[in-house]
């Protein structure tokens, strides 16, 4: 394996230390209320949410992320970082709820100070959430675009999956064999949306949203979304 693509597994470790196992991003909700109770309604859910949810608009805006990252290291201006926070600002407006744009703040800050750690500190320094801290590690890491992407709704799909193994619960045989089943369209999605225009994607995820919203309002719950 190159070293480009040891880099990539590190990225999607587990052990990463950003505190992804701690969100369900709604699935808590949908699992409560009775919507996801087998590995099939959650295929099904993960499914219409890789096609039309806002993940999908995330992969997509990682390449302009980059483009604004690599100005923004530069030093070209205010208008670098402008187009840096606006288009960071532009993604979090898409997650309705409080406790998904909390951990989008969360897990980016986490990785940046992961980053800079290794010896990789964003200059000028910037707070930033996930996707653009994620297109940042993908320019730190050397790793290509369209496996950046891939690896992006990759890693959105096996944290969903590792909650519902949980929460449903699945057997850890059943997580492994969605993970395989969702491969082809993962490829898919993210053949597509590493050259699209995240302005020009738009978001079915209607049910998403008010499950997010709604988490807070759990009695008991496991997650922090």
């Amino acid at each position: 394996m190159s070293r480009t693509g040891l880099h990539l597994l590190q990225l999607l470790s587990p052990a990463l230390p950003v505190g992804a196992f701690g969100y369900s991003e709604g699935l808590e909700v949908l699992v409560q209320g009775g919507t996801i109770t087998t590995a099939s309604t959650l295929q099904d859910w993960l499914e219409a949410e890789l096609r039309r949810g806002a993940i999908g608009i995330e992969a997509a805006a990682l390449a302009p992320l980059q483009e604004a990252l690599r100005q923004h290291q530069r030093g070209a201006a205010l208008t670098s970082e402008h187009a840096l926070l606006d288009l960071d600002g532009w993604l979090l407006a898409q997650r309705e709820a409080a406790e998904v744009r909390a951990q989008q703040r969360q897990m980016g800050r986490s990785l940046l100070q992961l980053l800079a750690e290794l010896g990789w500190p964003l200059q000028p320094a910037a707070e930033l959430s996930w996707p653009a801290a994620w297109a940042w590690a993908g320019l730190c890491l050397e790793i290509p675009l369209p496996d950046l992407v891939e690896a992006y709704l990759y890693g959105w799909s096996a944290n969903q999956i590792s909650a519902a193994v949980r929460l449903v619960p699945l057997g850890p045989t059943q997580g492994q064999r969605l993970q395989l089943a969702l491969a082809p369209l993962l490829v898919e999605r993210a053949r597509d949306l590493a050259i699209s225009d995240p302005r020009e994607q738009w978001t079915g995820g209607v049910g998403a949203g008010l499950s997010q919203l709604r988490h807070a309002e759990l009695y008991s719950r496991l997650f922090r979304s």
